[in-house]
């Protein structure tokens, strides 16, 4: 699959407090690829997870001593647009298999079309099962 080059990629960067938690649950759970990790680069651990093909990346990073704050509140979300019913159903099963139960999202719009999950440090993710629209 290829990307218009007139559009960016993007790549999403957070601190974290566990690397071994955020790729279970981001690599298990939502069937993400780790794509690439570095160690004491400007004093800083990483992981950068995501889809090979896909236009964007998640990094994660740890400041060497330093502990990462979690999520200051429950509005911090990443949303997934699956609008293929079996997929979505595919993505929420695995989630489910990798020890994941839902939350109720803060903003019930969420709820109607999706399923929300909390990742280790408080941040959520948004299975929604639509298609993407401006």
């Amino acid at each position: 699959m290829s990307y218009d080059t007139r559009f960016p990629k993007m790549r999403v960067a957070r601190s974290c407090r566990n690397f071994e938690a955020i790729k279970r649950f981001y690599c298990d759970g939502l069937g993400f690829s780790l794509l690439g990790s570095f160690k004491g680069h400007n004093g800083f651990d990483g992981l950068i997870i995501g889809h090979p093909n896909a236009p964007y990346h998640l990094e994660f990073t740890k400041e060497q001593g330093i502990t990462a704050p979690k999520a200051p509140d429950e509005e911090g979300l990443l949303v997934f647009y699956l609008p293929d019913k079996t997929e979505w159903q595919k993505r929420v099963d695995m989630m489910r298999n990798a020890g994941y139960e839902p939350v109720q999202s803060n903003n019930t719009y969420w709820d109607v079309d999706g399923i929300t999950f909390e990742d280790p440090d408080g941040y959520r993710v948004v299975l929604q099962n639509r298609a993407w629209s401006n």
